[in-house]
């Protein structure tokens, strides 16, 4: 199978499938020794690549050159790209579905926001109206030989939400997310207005979304789960605690201990992302 197929049949496997949103290179190779699949997340891409908030800054270049080099250090990873709302474009986002598929991207998220964009879970969000993303989405549809693509409303009231996820359904994207969704019980009412459609949730440290765990989310019928931001707020939490006890203890570094990170470990790590290491290391489940 190739990759939207592994993700494919992921899907269809009883659970829900998590995918680990990662910002960089490090972040992924720490992710790939607890999961399998990895969600390239573009809150994290923005804060690493640019140093700057998730509100459209990113170029697709620079995504499609960091699907590329994930692909080459993990060939056996679900990658599923946050591609925003295709770069505004609906050429554009034709044209960045073509070049990540070619790559061996699994799949992408297309959003339904308009510029100016924020991440699905702050305030301030503003939504195209229907028949420009529905038009936008189906270019995309037709421009994919068999990438997997996930349709996006981040709708806020209610009974547009649900317009949008029954309409998303009946279009030929393989899975539905409804961003920011604040309650289990919408949860439900979107799973029974998409029928049999795959359904996504996306779950951020700080967001909109309840915290639900992968039992609870398979009981609400969700198929696939993403995690945008646990590699990049784990780092930032533990970097600034590291460098403020390098600062109190007058630049003295601690004792290096077996269950710290020194040297050896680091390098273990790496040479994991060699191309000949591959046939070595067994996938992570």
């Amino acid at each position: 199978m190739n990759h939207p197929q592994r993700l494919r049949a992921a899907l269809e496997e009883d659970g829900t499938t998590p995918l680990i949103g990662v910002f960089d290179m490090f972040s992924a190779s720490v992710a790939a020794q607890h999961y399998d699949g990895m969600f390239v997340s573009g809150f994290g891409f923005a804060a690493s690549h640019y140093g700057l908030p998730d509100i459209g800054f990113i170029a697709w270049p620079d995504m499609v050159a960091f699907v590329q080099r994930l692909r080459l250090a993990f060939p056996r990873q679900h990658l599923l790209v946050d591609i925003d709302d295709g770069y505004v474009d609906p050429e554009t986002a034709c044209h960045v579905v073509q070049q990540l598929e070619a790559i061996g991207a699994s799949g992408v998220i297309l959003e339904d926001q308009q510029r100016p964009r924020r991440c699905g879970h702050v305030d301030g969000k503003q939504v195209l109206p229907l028949e420009d993303y529905l038009e936008k989405l189906n270019l995309v549809l037709e421009s994919r030989r068999d990438l997997l693509v996930v349709a996006r409303t981040d709708a806020t009231e209610e009974d547009e939400i649900l317009r949008r996820a029954e309409a998303l359904a009946k279009t030929d994207a393989d899975v539905i997310l409804v961003d920011g969704v604040r309650s289990v019980e919408r949860i439900h009412r979107v799973r029974e207005v998409i029928g049999d459609k795959p359904l996504l949730f996306n779950q951020i440290a700080g967001g909109k979304s309840p915290r639900l765990s992968l039992s609870e989310l398979t009981a609400l019928g969700v198929d696939v789960a993403i995690y945008s931001t646990p590699c990049l707020f784990a780092a930032q939490t533990a970097i600034d605690q590291a460098l403020s006890v390098l600062k109190e203890d007058d630049g003295r570094l601690p004792e290096h201990t077996p269950q710290s990170v020194g040297v050896a470990d680091c390098l273990a790590l790496l040479e994991k992302n060699i191309s000949r290491s591959h046939a070595k290391v067994p996938a992570a489940r």
